[in-house]
């Protein structure tokens, strides 16, 4: 009888507790009883329907600056293609899919202590006309779904001229990434969480590692109310028996939450650490070494021995902030500032935008932490400026890998000053407006460069200059992306190749102005054994020629995309599968003499290379 009694004193003790968190049990009461009066004559809200309406910011897409095609900017408006499966140009394509960019010469080093839970990719922001609460978000898969893996709403308003102080973003929906296995259309429409702000700006992360091929976005459709119901102003907690367990401090920590990055020393002069303090030091930060971030400040303020063994600059060698690129301002990076005094290895990609992080913030935090640093990751950072590419410069005389991916923002001037960092080995420039005078100062001094990406820089006017001084300079380059360079001819690739044989890796994707007629692709696989990526993609003029050529003289080739060509053969490919052992990735999509009978037959004979033919219906 007493046990029982116990139990149930303990039971009704927690309810008790779990109600206290929003009110009082007589105001819930008293709550409830207004809302079961007045539920008449509550008017129920409209549910309003948009498509997106314009295109904020987004990470990487397939298709070029000045074009349509395999752009972000296809999500905006009505959808295109669907209910339609297949590779349509209409839609909004991301740059990669798959494993294979991983195993490249330019991939770069991943970050220890991502957590499990982040598997964000590419990003892109959605601004709808009219702020509501959201009740449900449609995406639009045409081709190869299932890459996406978040979605999120964000307080700001885009079309507001004022920033507000405090601007939120709350997750909807997370998800693992996934391969659905197939290639048909589908209408991806989880189930979200209510938020308690009216949003008209949407962000989609996605995954593409787990996808055969590109994964196609049609449209995103965003539904909800302008006005929340009477009903759901009212905090009434609902007990679950499965979860009386769980106390609000026990739940999984989301990168949207608000993190205190701030670290407290004061602890109580007096403390017993049972024996844990008796473990050797080195000991004690291996196993530290297994935390995620935010942990890593939780555990900081338990006690004097951890905060030591926490804010030891030692665990802050390598640093990623991108999985909580939602919270990272200037104040994070101050109260960061004592523990990264040695980091080598830092990522700020996607953070700071939106005035979240400015130049003062970011130049105080450089001051103290970046003359260790040797990788500097700030891919889609909108808040950078010339002055922050000047404090990069002469605070961080070690860097030798730099991230500007998709920092479309920075003016054409401040690149100059990259030119400054003369033990460079990686730069990222893709998709920024860096201009021909100073990417030509850049190569001039920074001579030790091993991977240089200019995928979709638009404002170069004469890449034959560019290759020939790449040539000249740059002879250790071990990977060159040029992917949609528009200008560049025979005369380049010739000169680039001749000065350049440790080239391993090669992208010269929709390079529309070469021609296989020249010898330019003959003369390449001649002079390039080392080669392991090759990306002629949407070549027409490729032919049997080139590919039998490269059979013969580039052994090592793993990845090799000839999309669009007309004028290559079955035969040649299966000199090509025989010679290269170790190929993997093999791209004829919308090969006009490679149909799927074809592609059948060699993926029998050669079942280790995976070998892509995308469709249209």
């Amino acid at each position: 009888m007493f046990p029982l009694l116990t139990i149930l004193t303990m039971f009704y003790y927690i309810c008790l507790r779990r109600r206290a968190r929003t009110g009082t049990r007589g105001d819930i009461m008293n709550s409830r009883r207004a809302i079961e009066s007045n539920h008449r004559t509550v008017p129920l809200t409209i549910e309003v329907q948009q498509h997106a309406k314009e295109v904020i910011d987004f990470s990487s897409h397939y298709g070029s600056e000045n074009s349509m095609s395999y752009t972000m900017w296809n999500l905006v408006g009505m959808p295109n293609v669907y209910p339609s499966s297949g590779d349509f140009t209409q839609t909004a394509v991301f740059r990669t899919y798959g494993k294979w960019w991983q195993q490249c010469p330019s991939a770069p080093q991943s970050f220890p202590r991502t957590p499990l839970k982040f598997h964000s990719q590419d990003y892109v922001e959605l601004a709808f006309e009219e702020p509501v609460y959201p009740t449900s978000v449609d995406v639009l898969e045409t081709y190869h779904p299932g890459a996406i893996v978040k979605i999120l709403a964000c307080s700001l308003n885009p079309f507001s001229q004022t920033l507000p102080a405090d601007i939120r973003w709350e997750v909807l929906w997370s998800g693992e990434p996934a391969s659905i296995g197939g290639t048909q259309a589908r209408q991806f429409s989880p189930g979200i969480k209510q938020i308690n702000f009216p949003t008209n700006l949407i962000r989609l992360e996605v995954n593409s590692s787990l996808l055969e091929y590109y994964t196609e976005l049609d449209a995103v459709i965003l539904c909800g109310v302008k006005e929340r119901s009477v009903l759901s102003m009212y905090n009434i907690p609902m007990i679950d028996i499965n979860d009386l367990s769980e106390s609000d401090e026990e739940k999984d920590f989301s990168e949207t939450d608000h993190i205190n990055w701030r670290v407290d020393s004061v602890f109580k002069e007096h403390s017993n650490n049972g024996y844990f303090d008796t473990l050797p030091y080195e000991l004690i930060q291996l196993i530290l070494n297994h935390l995620t971030l935010p942990d890593l400040c939780r555990l900081a303020q338990t006690c004097k021995l951890l905060y030591q063994h926490c804010c030891d600059p030692l665990q802050y060698i390598q640093l990623s902030l991108q999985p909580y690129w939602a919270t990272v301002n200037d104040s994070s990076l101050d109260h960061l500032q004592t523990c990264c005094t040695l980091t080598q290895r830092l990522n700020l990609s996607w953070t700071g935008n939106r005035g979240a992080i400015t130049f003062s913030g970011f130049s105080r935090f450089m001051k103290v932490c970046g003359a260790e640093l040797v990788c500097l990751e700030l891919a889609c950072c909108h808040f950078l400026n010339e002055a922050c590419l000047e404090a990069i410069s002469q605070m961080c005389p070690k860097l030798q890998e730099l991230n500007l991916s998709s920092c479309d923002r920075l003016h054409p001037q401040a690149f100059n000053h990259i030119s400054k960092i003369l033990d460079l080995r990686r730069l990222v420039l893709y998709r920024t407006k860096i201009e021909q005078t100073a990417l030509l100062s850049i190569i001039t001094f920074c001579t030790e460069i091993r991977h240089l990406n200019l995928g979709s820089c638009v404002m170069i006017e004469d890449y034959d200059m560019i290759a020939s001084m790449i040539s000249a300079k740059c002879r250790k380059l071990k990977s060159l992306d040029l992917w949609r360079c528009k200008n560049i001819t025979e005369n380049g690739i010739m000169e680039l190749v001749s000065g350049c044989q440790f080239l391993e890796e090669l992208d010269l994707g929709w390079c529309s102005t070469l021609q296989s007629s020249t010898g330019c692709f003959v003369y390449l696989a001649r002079h390039l054994p080392k080669l392991r990526k090759l990306f002629i993609t949407a070549n027409r003029t490729i032919c049997d020629t080139d590919i039998e050529e490269l059979a013969a003289n580039c052994p090592r080739l793993q990845h090799l995309d000839i999309l669009g060509t007309r004028m290559v053969s079955p035969s040649s490919l299966r000199k090509l599968l025989d010679s290269c052992k170790e190929l993997l990735l093999l791209d004829v999509s919308f090969c006009s003499q490679i149909d799927t009978r074809v592609v059948q037959e060699l993926v029998a004979h050669f079942p280790r290379v995976s070998i892509k033919k995308s469709f249209t219906q």
